[in-house]
């Protein structure tokens, strides 16, 4: 897709206390890149999504990643394919298919490591389409934004507490 079918643009950073080549290998695992959609949440209704990814672990161009799950009784699901890997810095990864979302249609994600002496600067960002039809396009012009920044805060958060926590863990250890 142009970057015309993505309309919307959000994006979230965070200083990671680790080097790039371990920060990538953290975010490179879908499972817990998208720890935020497995997890009971406010932003989810209580509900949360499973993730199916293929024989290449989502860390492949071409890898595919599939999501499905209910919230408040109506199913979602989506497929995203990575369509682009620079180790360590990039990588980047869009929806395929019809992807069965309420606040979004098609959407491209993905994230950037900037070394920043022993840290890492983590860009996480995410372009979108709102959904066409009733319901889904008037809840994506109320909610859209709104979940597109809770989704990159939490990516770019998430990676930040999991090292400053394998700090703690390692200080704890000595």
């Amino acid at each position: 897709m142009s970057d015309q079918s993505f309309p919307f643009h959000d994006e979230s950073t965070a200083l990671v206390h680790a080097p790039a080549d371990r920060v990538f290998a953290y975010l490179d695992d879908p499972k817990a890149l998208a720890a935020h959609m497995r997890e009971s949440s406010m932003m989810m209704l209580g509900s949360r999504m499973s993730i199916d990814i293929d024989a290449d672990g989502g860390r492949a161009i071409g890898s595919k990643i599939r999501m499905h799950g209910k919230m408040m009784g109506i199913s979602l699901s989506l497929e995203e394919v990575i369509t682009e890997r620079q180790a360590p810095y990039k990588k980047v990864w869009e929806t395929i298919g019809t992807p069965n979302l309420k606040v979004m249609a098609h959407y491209r994600i993905g994230f950037e490591l900037t070394p920043e002496r022993d840290a890492s600067l983590v860009r996480v960002f995410i372009d979108y389409r709102l959904p066409v039809n009733a319901p889904g396009s008037w809840l994506g012009c109320l909610l859209g934004g709104v979940y597109a920044r809770w989704c990159t805060k939490q990516m770019a958060d998430d990676a930040a507490r999991h090292f400053k926590t394998m700090q703690l863990t390692d200080r704890l250890q000595r």
